[in-house]
């Protein structure tokens, strides 16, 4: 009953229009209060500084400046260049060039927001002047960038890694297949979406053309190389290749192709630590919410109520995913993260679910929050880009997220499939 009651309050703040953090916040402090335990108040600065000064959440602002200096750097263009001349003649054409260039992004920066505005900056410009529906390209430029924290560096990962006690690393490798199983569908999708709306393809490209691009985007596509291959072989942890990421980044963008001057540097940087900050403050106010859970048994109390029901791993893992699709529909997948984990970590060993499995499962709920209303960043990311009213542009979504939702599902029920990559290379 207290556990229903503290997301009961939870969720009111919310619906009221509080922020997330600000919600967590008050809800943990009148709780306290109420419960006369003054003294724990005492801790919030404590708490939430202990939350945010792991090492492996250095990786976040270096990822997203990674990803910043890619999108000015010249670096998305490339991409976008090679994969049109590799599937641009498919059925979808441009279409199935967003999903292959956002497959080899998001090797690079590990932000599914930041990835939907490099690529629909070209999508949106390049695709209405070919014949395909704005509502569509917008869509699927969404969509497709929820690919980029599934597949490693990813930012959530690292989130989740660092407040379940889970190897970033293992996490990073699990995160491939379901990755590359996302771009399939959605391929698919579009494939038969194209043919039925008669959508126009591109010419195959000759073999020379190939080559002169493969060539220009060569030194962005062994960014993915650098950054996986050095954690695969040990020669760096994930905090390290995101400074090698965004150094990489930076060298391509200033010296390289200069197409960022010294002096959008600070401006680049400001961003960065914009969005960095935001994110690290709903962790920090996460840690001393999750401090209330854990104060009054919380997970226990819900593990003894899963345990009388007489459930199965299989049933507990149904209400894990309905619980985290309802609460990525009103809250940021990060924010779900951080309040969820103190919860579900304890019920999850006992029931001998893979903590690795799980973070799969988890990543892949938040990407299908991104893409719905009220609350869902890509979703109003392209919105915005694209001019596209959210109504439409949720309906013209559906068959992504049913997609994405499949996915889910195969990677929850079967472990084998996500865990083969990690055991390969453990």
């Amino acid at each position: 009953m207290l556990a229903l009651t503290i997301f009961g309050v939870l969720i009111l703040f919310m619906a009221l229009g509080v922020n997330v953090a600000a919600s967590m916040g008050i809800t943990a402090m009148l709780f306290f209060i109420g419960l006369d335990e003054f003294q724990n108040l005492t801790m919030v600065a404590q708490r939430m500084y202990s939350s945010t000064t792991g090492f492996t959440l250095l990786a976040i602002p270096f990822f997203i400046m990674a990803g910043n200096l890619m999108n000015m750097g010249g670096v998305t263009t490339r991409i976008f260049r090679f994969a049109s001349t590799l599937v641009g003649h498919t059925w979808g054409g441009l279409a199935q060039v967003v999903i292959v260039a956002a497959l080899i992004m998001s090797g690079m920066c590990g932000a599914a927001v930041a990835e939907a505005a490099g690529l629909g900056m070209l999508a949106m410009k390049a695709m209405p002047e070919r014949g395909f529906d704005k509502k569509f390209t917008a869509a699927i430029t969404g969509a497709a960038a929820t690919i980029g924290p599934v597949i490693p560096p990813s930012i959530p990962f690292v989130i989740y890694g660092s407040l379940a006690g889970v190897s970033i690393g293992q996490l990073f490798m699990a995160g491939f297949l379901p990755g590359f199983m996302m771009a399939l569908v959605m391929a698919v999708s579009v494939y038969f979406i194209s043919k039925t709306r008669a959508y126009p393809r591109q010419q195959r490209a000759p073999l020379k053309e190939v080559w002169a691009s493969f060539k220009q985007a060569f030194l962005p596509l062994m960014a993915p190389v650098i950054i996986i291959g050095g954690i695969v072989s040990g020669f760096f942890t994930p905090t390290e290749a995101s400074v090698a990421a965004c150094v990489y980044a930076m060298v391509l963008g200033l010296l390289v192709y200069k197409e960022i001057k010294w002096s959008d540097l600070p401006r680049i940087g400001w961003e960065t630590m914009l969005f960095t900050i935001r994110i690290m403050f709903i962790i920090s106010v996460a840690g001393f919410f999750g401090w209330l859970l854990i104060f009054q048994t919380i997970p226990q109390q819900v593990i003894a109520e899963l345990t009388a029901l007489g459930t199965n791993a299989n049933v507990v893992m149904a209400i894990f995913i309905f619980i985290l699709l309802i609460l990525g529909c009103f809250m940021e997948g990060i924010a779900v993260i951080v309040i969820t984990v103190p919860v579900f970590m304890p019920i999850v060993a006992q029931y001998g679910i893979d903590p690795v499995q799980f973070g799969v499962v988890m990543i892949l709920c938040s990407m299908i929050g991104l893409l719905t209303p009220p609350v869902g960043m890509c979703l109003y990311t392209m919105s915005s880009i694209s001019g596209v009213p959210i109504g439409e542009l949720s309906r013209e979504l559906m068959p992504y997220i049913i997609g994405i939702t499949l996915v889910t599902l195969i990677c929850a029920y079967c472990p084998g499939l996500v865990l083969w990559v990690p055991r390969m290379f453990s």
